[in-house]
């Protein structure tokens, strides 16, 4: 890659990847332990035989803050391939419903859906996927029927070795980035950057989560244990998925 290229890159990586911790560190400070006890499966946790509130209040908060991670960084990661496509074809950040990208490259216009991950969908968003680039490609072709549009869902990680799905592209990991790029080698350059300042936000991080999870395990054992100390599983249920009156 040239070194201008990944200079830029790499600087752009290092100066906004505390927005992702500070998102992190947001998300902790605003969370509510009848958040996440209605947000997971309480059955789950009873045929895991899970039986001490520290217990059951650690595997919640983990399964809503994994959820959560994800969803923020792959939005971070948008930003990132956004940024990264300008420098090399100037592209911009789509106004079109559904389009995170837009971009010419040797006569096509590409338009560009990015998700994090590379199973993001179910059968109705793949659908609604579809309807999107249609709209798209129908409203860029408006007084220039004759421009050649190209719909794209790129994936920050992962392998399709079809990427060819009939009316798009779909391209994964070390394609998705090379299609953005025009670099080979891209998705493994962002890699060193990412951690930046890691520890010093992690160390912040780990201090809050620690915190919140004495706090949420006080609240539950107040809340959701029996005097015996058992986990009160009715009491818990009815919480979570009991009709409001």
């Amino acid at each position: 890659m040239e070194k201008q290229l990944i200079d830029k890159i790499t600087l752009y990586v290092k100066e906004n990847i505390g927005k992702f911790h500070q998102s992190r560190i947001e998300k902790l400070n605003g969370l509510k332990l009848e958040t996440v006890l209605k947000k997971k499966n309480p059955y789950l946790f009873k045929a895991k035989n899970i039986q001490t509130a520290a217990e059951i209040v650690k595997n919640i908060t983990d399964a809503f803050l994994s959820s959560a991670e994800e969803l923020m960084f792959g939005d971070w990661l948008e930003g990132l391939a956004i940024y990264v496509n300008h420098l090399v074809y100037g592209g911009k950040k789509s106004a079109a419903d559904g389009i995170d990208l837009e971009f010419d490259k040797d006569n096509v216009r590409y338009i560009v859906s990015i998700k994090s991950v590379p199973n993001w969908g179910n059968s109705g968003q793949i659908k609604k996927l579809r309807e999107d680039f249609v709209k798209a490609k129908r409203i860029l072709r408006t007084g220039k029927s004759n421009l050649n549009v190209i719909a794209v869902n790129g994936c920050c990680y992962g392998i399709d070795n079809n990427p060819y799905k009939g009316d798009y592209f779909k391209y994964c990991g070390q394609d998705f980035w090379y299609f953005i790029s025009g670099e080979q080698n891209l998705y493994i350059d962002i890699i060193e950057p990412l951690s930046a300042n890691a520890k010093e936000a992690n160390d912040e991080f780990q201090k809050l989560y620690s915190q919140l999870l004495n706090l949420f395990t006080q609240k539950f054992i107040t809340e959701y244990c029996l005097k015996d100390g058992s986990i009160d599983w009715k009491k818990l249920v009815i919480f979570n998925s009991g009709r409001k009156c």
